[in-house]
């Protein structure tokens, strides 16, 4: 992408705030001239990115600083560089970064056990806690797995035996 330069003076309402006499916070504010010189502002250098960084399709460069989280990774990092094609005003865009973040959990669960180290789901989804202060809920928790195992094994089995006709 070329750099454009960019005429302001073609741009309606650009620099309403470079005149100092016109200040509409006279009374309130302590003039010090420091206000005025934001015009003469110079960019700071950018952050060197040391991971691949996802950016919005709104900008055109990334900031000049950010954060350096985990790059993306495996099979929800195709669904965060996917997401990251889309508009933010898309919904598609959300609901891919929501299913990167489940399908994070469950590589991290998969890393997990890999790596020999078990984790108590029990004691981390909150599930002893539920089971003492809201057994409805934990009850119907429950049997809405039950019911999604039953009808994966169910089709499951319904695929392997229909093969072995």
């Amino acid at each position: 992408m070329k750099n454009k330069i960019i005429d302001a003076t073609k741009i309606i309402g650009w620099g309403v705030d470079a005149d100092p006499e016109n200040e509409p916070t006279y009374p309130i504010k302590k003039y010090t001239g420091d206000d005025h010189k934001r015009s003469q502002w110079t960019r700071p250098s950018l952050q060197p990115a040391k991971v691949e960084i996802l950016k919005s399709t709104e900008r055109p460069y990334l900031p000049a600083v950010f954060g350096t989280p985990y790059p993306p990774r495996a099979l929800s990092g195709v669904f965060r560089r996917l997401a990251f094609t889309f508009s933010e005003s898309m919904n598609r865009r959300w609901l891919l970064l929501i299913l990167a973040d489940r399908m994070d959990v469950v590589e991290g669960l998969i890393s997990d056990v890999l790596h020999a180290r078990f984790p108590n789901l029990v004691k981390e989804r909150g599930l002893g806690v539920m089971l003492k202060h809201k057994p409805g809920m934990f009850a119907r928790k429950v049997a809405i797995r039950l019911v999604i195992l039953g009808l994966i094994g169910g089709i499951v089995y319904y695929n392997k035996r229909k093969n072995n006709l």
